[in-house]
């Protein structure tokens, strides 16, 4: 827009909310106290500082209301509360019971057991959108049955933490696809096709070191484990399919959401392992939950609340001129071609990412006020952005201990070692998660080649070429 919103202190006094919204974030990460609900207050000290620093105070809230009221925020909160309780409903129905009968029942051990692990986990993320819900979710069963079957424990436990990564990179219902694609204004449907072959080829190279390594350990009888393997739970992959088929189909993510969640209501009721009452009922007393819907709806509050504030810090920073003048001097010193653009893009993604222990607000950061403008400036399709900066954030997320799913996935691990008298290995084994690194090494590899780039044609059709 054309308002310009003057602040004292030119671009330092603009910097304030920026300053203190991350150095916030970089304190309670670094605390290992980082979440969600606790970036809720880095985010409101960050709008009320930066007033102090307005000339015109009436602007300045206007300039926040903007952020929190922007089209694309929406888009972003409503998607989240479908899929919220599309999770909890492939949850309820049974499917970590039915990825343990899929891994189990096929007699493997060591590395292909470890292999197996990795695509479990990968199944339950697509599934369920969540990367911290499959750590804690199929780490207590699959970490303590590799073992038992003589898989690697280290990497064991990374081939779950890998599958989490993949489902949030590729999953039509992730959080991180979600705001990867409306920021950028690009299609569900394209996003996905396009982003399949890096995932993919990212999830072969991380298939094959499991597949090498992941074994060596010793065979023992295995324990109260084979109680909890359900078939009927496996069914649930069918409401996944739902969702990835209607997405691709090009129906919008709301529609699709609400398809798979009707898919999974019904497959679940179908397979015993839900009532209707688990889903939606009166309970017996208030403050009680009135079932699945509920409890999916308040799991996603948190994030909605915190990248509401962050959409709101982000257009002050717009309006108050400070991106701008990041991505002009970007433009004046640093990109020049469309393959420095595209490494820019990945860059300042990845840099967002560090300190932030939640995904997604990373991407909300970066996206709408550097990634959308560096890439029209080349042309770039909306999806070809979108999944620079969705596997971008995929990457090194899924490695530093201090973020989120790093430590919920390393809390799991010792809770399930312990459980079962087995050793744990070290928390550093997430800094050598095979899926993270090949993604960074294919993203490297696309923009430094053009592999997989699209451009934005004048009718806005997206067509893919190979110029470099």
């Amino acid at each position: 827009m054309d308002t310009r919103l003057e602040l004292y202190g030119g671009i330092w006094g603009g910097l304030v909310p920026l300053i203190v919204l991350v150095g916030g974030l970089v304190w309670l990460s670094v605390e290992e106290m980082g979440g969600t609900k606790p970036f809720w207050a880095c985010g409101w000290l960050a709008i009320v500082a930066g007033l102090f620093f307005a000339k015109n105070k009436h602007e300045y809230c206007r300039a926040a209301m903007r952020g929190i009221g922007d089209k694309t925020g929406i888009v972003i909160v409503t998607a989240w509360l479908f899929a919220g309780v599309f999770g909890k409903l492939m949850v309820g129905g049974g499917l970590v019971n039915g990825l343990l009968w899929l891994g189990m029942t096929t007699g493997a051990q060591g590395a292909v057991f470890t292999l197996m692990v990795f695509v479990a986990a990968a199944l339950f993320a697509l599934g369920t959108g969540t990367s911290t819900g499959t750590c804690i979710a199929l780490t207590p069963v699959l970490f303590p049955a590799g073992c038992f079957l003589g898989a690697d424990p280290a990497l064991l436990a990374t081939a779950i933490l890998s599958g989490a990564a993949f489902g949030d990179n590729l999953a039509p219902i992730s959080d991180t696809t979600i705001v990867s694609a409306y920021t950028q204004g690009a299609t569900m449907r394209d996003v996905v096709r396009s982003r399949f072959p890096l995932a993919m080829a990212a999830a072969t190279i991380a298939s094959a070191i499991f597949l090498l390594f992941g074994g060596g350990g010793t065979v023992k009888p295995l324990p109260e484990l084979q109680a909890q393997m359900d078939p009927s739970g496996a069914l649930m992959l069918l409401a996944l399919a739902t969702v990835v088929i209607s997405a691709l189909m090009g129906r919008h993510i709301i529609e699709s959401l609400i398809y798979g969640n009707i898919a999974a209501a019904v497959v679940g009721v179908f397979n015993g392992n839900l009532l209707i009452g688990d889903i939606f009922s009166i309970p017996a007393k208030r403050g009680i939950s009135t079932g699945l819907i509920q409890d999916g709806i308040s799991g996603v509050v948190g994030a909605i609340i915190f990248a509401l504030l962050i959409l709101a810090v982000t257009q002050i920073l717009v309006e108050s001129g400070i991106m701008k003048r990041i991505l002009s001097f970007a433009e004046k010193f640093i990109i020049n071609t469309v393959r420095q653009a595209e490494l820019s893009i990945i860059g300042v993604t990845v840099l967002a990412s560090i300190p932030i222990s939640a995904n997604a607000p990373a991407e909300l950061l970066v996206g709408p006020s550097l990634v959308r403008p560096i890439g029209e400036k080349f042309n770039l399709a909306p999806a070809r952005r979108a999944n620079l900066m969705d596997c971008a954030v995929c990457t090194i997320f899924f490695i530093l201990p201090w973020h989120i799913v790093v430590a919920a996935w390393y809390a799991a691990v010792v809770s399930a070692a312990e459980s079962f008298g087995l050793a744990a290995p070290s928390i550093s084994a997430a800094l050598y998660n095979p899926y993270s690194w090949a993604l960074f090494g294919v993203l490297l590899f696309s923009a430094i080649t053009g592999w997989n780039r699209r451009y934005a044609e004048p009718d806005s059709a997206q067509t893919e070429t190979a110029t470099a």
